[in-house]
């Protein structure tokens, strides 16, 4: 037994990322769907829905086209189905298992069963009974699949479902609803029951697997892993399973203490981010400085190790502080007037080009708004590449407001009158119908795209750049006019390398967002590392001389012992962010894709921008109204 086993009281694999881990799983359920054909049985299957099954079914499709997996002999049962919802609906997790999975194998339709959402409340007892004894004639399920909630529900089961539930309607958490709001139009459209399998249920079947992905996981995964077993936390019951595993991406098992604290479970290399690492946590757990730190304290923290490596704690605390000062700077472009030793950027060139990688329109004012005025100002060639329209984003409401006003500018001043009053009428008689799953018009759709580019030039001319720094790259992935997007494709790869061949930067900034591996930020940080490690290839000398710096947006923000750059920001450029933000008006007062965090982009960033500069102050550091931070990533 090693220390992390007494750590975690459930198995866990940790990958680098989704798409590993999702194979990993997909050969557990290959070589299980293998081992029963060869045995003349069927494979029964538990399934789940959500972002987490995503790549997992991505990647059984794969193994199905190219590998010849069959599932002919594959009975599947879901988990769950939100309730009412029809089963043609956008959000219906009928039509999410054929879009990801059912439609690209060949499993027989007779042998799917997913809870239906349309049934009779008066019927629903009955139902339930008739899922639970279907599952039973199938001898059991082999094998389910879960993910994890943010508040530890598997299925629906939300906190303080009995351990013995089985599939019954379920209210569902407000918290829940909140966390699935990107999936509707807004909150007070996504429903408030669900059908549900029970835990009790999901504790029958011979093997689970749970996967989880993203920081956004982390505490609630440390919880059930590591925690005590309490129905407050349904995941955590699954301590009580013989055979069940968690399978994480790095994000997500951030907060386990192999990860967190690594230096509890055992001896570990001590490398300079681990040490910053471990006296930061120390630092702010007991509430002092980095340079007020003792002796006692480093033994009493579980850090003796590196009191016998360096030889006491004032010489450790001056080696981490100087480390953690000298990431702050105000010359995000490097400082050409001197030379500044250890500074994180370079000296030379003195007048860098600069690429500033927005995955939406606002990105890149939202999460790096001081920064990005301030290389202008330095006298950097700043460039912004709008990676997607972001026209899913603007609502039915603010359309209507720039149409109204196209046709009284038209009514005033007499150009194509005819043409604006046709658009007025389309788009209204189109909006009023429009059912909550529909997708826009191309027109509507068009006209959405062009608000938010308007939005995005009106930002640049704001920050001084001229219309032609500003480059809408409109990627093919995104225009699907859905909140599911379609996979990229190399021509998405391409548009980035036409920039970057383009502009021949010495600095590419870009969203490092990952806590949702399926979201736009995360997959248009996927397709440009493709086109970068596509160039590095070919030693194209677009980017011999070219630093990447990845910023995170309004969501979340790197942890400390990550950071390489701190650009502090005064009140006054704090201000002058938040204007640059409100700029984007149809993003304010309320988004279409809220989310669940009711603030708007501009209170998000700039709490999340206060918030490290507080942490800074609060390790000795001098005290900033806000820092943006940025990690530099070798590709």
């Amino acid at each position: 037994m090693s220390m992390v086993d007494s750590f975690e009281k459930i198995p866990v694999q940790i990958f680098e990322d989704d798409k590993k881990a999702s194979s990993y799983v997909a050969k557990v359920l290959a070589s299980l769907i293998l081992e029963r054909q060869a045995e003349g049985r069927t494979c029964v299957l538990g399934l789940a829905t959500g972002s987490s099954p995503k790549s997992l079914y991505a990647e059984l499709v794969r193994m199905h086209r190219l590998e010849g997996l069959s599932f002919r002999n594959v009975v599947t049962f879901n988990l769950d189905e939100y309730y009412p919802m029809e089963p043609d609906a956008l959000q219906s997790y009928h039509r999410f298992m054929k879009v990801h999975l059912f439609d690209h194998i060949d499993i027989d339709p007779a042998n799917v069963h997913i809870p239906d959402g349309t049934i009779n409340k008066e019927d629903i007892r009955e139902y339930a009974a008739s899922y639970e004894q279907k599952i039973a004639e199938a001898g059991g399920i082999d094998l389910q699949i879960l993910g994890i909630g943010l508040n530890g529900h598997i299925g629906f089961n939300e906190p303080g479902s009995s351990r013995y539930s089985i599939t019954r309607v379920v209210a569902l958490d407000n918290t829940t609803r909140l966390a699935n709001v990107y999936e509707f139009p807004n909150i007070s459209m996504v429903p408030r029951m669900a059908v549900t399998m029970g835990i009790g249920t999901i504790l029958n079947a011979r093997k689970i697997i749970l996967m989880g992905w993203g920081i956004y996981k982390a505490p609630i995964i440390r919880k059930a892993v590591e925690g005590h077993v309490t129905e407050q936390v349904p995941a955590s019951i699954l301590q009580e399973h013989a055979d069940c595993t968690f399978v994480l991406d790095e994000g997500a098992a951030q907060d386990l203490t192999r990860v967190k604290s690594p230096w509890l479970t055992g001896e570990i290399p001590w490398t300079e981010k681990m040490i910053r690492k471990a006296v930061y946590n120390m630092a702010l757990s007991l509430d002092k400085p980095v340079l007020m730190l003792t002796n006692d304290d480093y033994n009493n923290f579980g850090l003796s190790d590196l009191l016998v490596m360096y030889g006491n704690s004032y010489d450790i605390n001056i080696r981490v502080f100087n480390g953690m000062r000298d990431t702050i700077t105000g010359w995000p472009g490097g400082k050409s007037t001197e030379l500044v030793p250890r500074h994180p950027e370079r000296k030379d060139p003195a007048s860098k080009r600069v690429i500033i990688f927005s995955p939406h329109p606002d990105d890149d004012i939202i999460s790096m708004g001081g920064t990005f005025i301030r290389l202008h100002e330095q006298g950097h060639e700043v460039h912004v590449g709008y990676q997607t329209s972001g026209n899913i984003a603007v609502s039915d409401e603010f359309v209507m407001r720039q149409i109204d006003f196209a046709v009284e500018f038209d009514n005033i001043f007499g150009i194509d009158k005819s043409r604006a009053n046709r658009i007025w009428n389309d788009a209204s008689a189109f909006l009023q119908t429009k059912r909550s799953h529909q997708k826009d018009t191309d027109e509507i759709r068009s006209i959405k795209g062009m608000i938010r580019r308007t939005e995005a030039r009106a930002t640049c001319r704001y920050v001084g750049l001229t219309d032609d720094r500003a480059h809408f790259m409109n990627l093919p992935f995104y225009e699907t006019g859905l909140i599911e997007k379609n996979p990229p494709t190399d021509v998405d790869v391409e548009i980035h390398m036409e920039l970057i061949r383009k502009i021949r930067p010495h600095q590419i900034f870009a969203a490092g967002d990952f806590a949702d591996p399926h979201g736009t930020h995360k997959v248009c940080f996927d397709i440009m590392m493709e086109a970068l490690r596509r160039l590095k290839a070919v030693n194209d000398p677009a980017i011999e001389d070219c630093w990447l710096w990845l910023y995170r947006g309004a969501w979340a923000e790197w942890d400390l012992w990550d950071i390489d750059m701190a650009i502090p920001m005064s009140p006054s450029q704090v201000v002058q962010k938040r204007h640059g933000i409100f700029i984007h008006q149809s993003q304010k007062d309320g988004v279409v894709f809220q989310g669940s965090d009711d603030r708007e982009f501009w209170e998000r960033a700039e709490a999340r921008n206060a918030a490290t500069a507080e942490l800074y102050d609060k390790l000795g550091l001098p005290k900033y109204a806000a820092m943006e931070a940025f990690v530099r990533w070798e590709y």
